[in-house]
């Protein structure tokens, strides 16, 4: 099974035990995170209905991602500044995806 979730802005395509790298959540290594804006949800090439649907992931790790080199200049003028930035990054791994509602009702 397969879902699209947006965080941060963006939207990534994600099944369970995949990994990806999204824009910085709130939480510590190997705590768990609930995505609920889910766009679209299926198997393979047959749509399942969103209502309710949950992506459970766990926080693998809290990074940066790769240096980025900001450099500005006027010609002639004698103006050049340069800045870097580096963009904090949360590493997510899925572990499910499924209705929160459902698990519940299994769980009891």
């Amino acid at each position: 099974m397969f879902a699209v979730v947006r965080t941060g802005g963006k939207q990534y395509r994600v099944a369970a035990g995949d990994k990806i790298v999204v824009e910085k959540l709130d939480g510590d290594a190997g705590s768990s995170v609930t995505l609920g804006d889910v766009l679209l949800a299926g198997e393979g090439s047959e749509l399942k209905s969103v209502e309710g649907l949950t992506v459970s992931a766990e926080i693998v790790a809290q990074a940066k991602g790769e240096k980025v080199i900001v450099f500005k200049k006027r010609r002639r003028h004698n103006y050049r500044r340069k800045n870097g930035h580096r963009q904090q990054h949360t590493i997510l791994k899925i572990t499910a995806i499924g209705d929160s509602r459902a698990d519940d009702s299994a769980a009891a």
